[in-house]
């Protein structure tokens, strides 16, 4: 009785949420505003844990801080909780981890800087590279299933990632490698990739500083009740923030910068009930990236991110302003995406979803209003179901995207309104819709639509002309 009364309820809630999803677009933001009182927030004693009480010296390029900054995170663990203080001054660091209850607070004038010799960083930790479940070099700052967490203040954290150091690894001589260095195209990233679809255990898939994957700047790791908030985040070594199979996360405030290849904004994944409002991105790729995980790695957790909400943000360069995928196996249900600003001709598009056969996954229920656009290079609007499809992996996989609403997005520069592009017939992509948008001084003068069912324009205007 007990399991038949299980899926009468699991039926119940699949149904509410198809009935929403199907009424007017307005009340799917009503929905966003109940899932943001879902969210949790955090809180910490008043204690303070200053860095230099621990022995940090600030101004010493020569000293490394992590040791003192490590050793005041877990006194303020291990004594109930409260702030970790980084001073005015600027501190040199090695690798940190974050523990529950604590807030390490940047004060306005603070700068870390974190090293870049590689050795720091191993040996590594569980994580996630690429959407692949691997044990890889720390994070720069690392936490793994705390509770209560934040990293706040207006201070400066730099991962001192350039062509010199960090993103040669990438293999590109655009990015300064030259033979003779290692790189991750020298088959670190092929290894990994393919103990992926052997299906290897996660702890024979063990990194090494050969490998040359690079670490992310921040990385929170089955991490609940997060907040990141007012920081300004420099130079990543890779993608800059990467919350995976966290619940309850706030990003507020931040000022990023990186363009470094890879060099990703902000990309939760196999999130649940997250917040990123009032954020400056300026990156090498997209600004924010949704992920649920790559192919067998995806699929075998099966956790898709869900009930993401962006308002408020600002985005210049990037492959893409709001992204979902590619990495996106486990799928991904329910985006808001509001009162936005994008600008650049180095953007490429405002909102993209990539996917293809190897990655499978329904991603649906994508609402994005009221975004203004100065310009951006390909596409208001972009989604492709054949993403990277010379990629060595198990195909088959075939994924779906439905239910994808723009309503009040003006642009004034790009090449296209929207590509769409599905696979061999029109049943994987379907219920698109674009509503009382202005898209000015689109270069090919339209759309280039591939293999969509159910596609709706309704005062969609493109260089002057009503769409239909």
């Amino acid at each position: 009785m007990k399991k038949t009364m299980k899926y009468v309820l699991m039926f119940a809630l699949v149904w509410t949420t198809q009935m929403l999803f199907a009424q007017d677009f307005d009340k799917a933001f009503e929905e966003s505003r109940k899932i943001e009182q879902q969210i949790k927030r955090t809180s910490f004693p008043g204690r303070v844990y200053n860095i230099v009480d621990f022995g940090a010296k600030a101004d010493d390029p020569t000293f490394a801080c992590h040791e003192a900054i490590n050793l005041a995170i877990i006194t303020c663990n291990q004594e109930g909780g409260g702030t970790v203080l980084i001073p005015d001054g600027t501190f040199y660091t090695g690798p940190i981890t974050l523990k529950s209850n604590v807030n390490l607070h940047l004060s306005d004038k603070a700068t870390l800087k974190f090293l870049t010799d590689q050795k720091l960083y191993f040996p590594g930790v569980i994580t996630r590279w690429e959407g692949v479940d691997c044990y890889n070099a720390h994070p720069l700052i690392y936490a793994y299933g705390e509770t209560n967490i934040a990293l706040t203040g207006k201070g400066t954290i730099d991962g001192q990632g350039s062509n010199e150091h960090w993103w040669y690894m990438c293999g590109a001589p655009h990015y300064g490698w030259k033979e003779g260095m290692k790189a991750q195209k020298l088959g670190g990233r092929e290894r990994l990739l393919g103990l992926t679809e052997l299906k290897r255990p996660i702890h024979e898939r063990v990194m090494t500083p050969d490998d040359a994957l690079r670490p992310q700047l921040i990385n929170f790791y089955h991490c609940n009740t997060v907040l990141i908030e007012d920081v300004t985040l420099l130079n990543s070594p890779f993608w800059v923030i990467h919350p995976m199979f966290c619940e309850s996360l706030i990003v507020r405030g931040v000022h990023i910068f990186n363009r470094g290849p890879n060099g990703d904004g902000c990309d939760p994944e196999s999130c649940k009930n997250v917040l990123i409002e009032n954020c400056h991105f300026d990156t090498g790729d997209d600004c924010i990236a949704i992920k649920s995980g790559r192919n067998e790695d995806g699929r075998k957790w099966s956790t898709p991110s869900e009930n993401i909400i962006v308002r408020g943000c600002e985005m210049k360069n990037g492959h893409g302003g709001v992204v979902i995928g590619s990495e996106i196996s486990g799928g991904y249900r329910n985006l808001f995406v509001e009162d936005c600003v994008m600008d650049s001709p180095e953007l490429d598009r405002v909102i993209r979803i990539k996917t293809n056969t190897c990655r499978g996954g329904l991603i649906e229920n994508i609402f994005v209003r009221n975004i203004k656009v100065g310009q951006c290079n390909e596409a208001v609007l972009r989604i492709n179901l054949q993403y990277e499809s010379r990629e060595n992996c198990h195909r088959g996989f075939t994924p779906t995207v439905r239910n994808v609403h723009l309503k009040n997005v003006t642009c004034e520069k790009s090449r296209y309104g929207i590509v769409a592009i599905g696979l061999e017939d029109d049943k994987y992509v379907s219920n698109i819709s674009v509503e009382d948008c202005r898209w000015n001084n689109v270069k090919e003068n339209g759309n280039r639509i591939e293999n969509v069912k159910d596609i709706t324009m309704k005062n969609l205007y493109i260089n002057g002309r009503l769409m239909k």
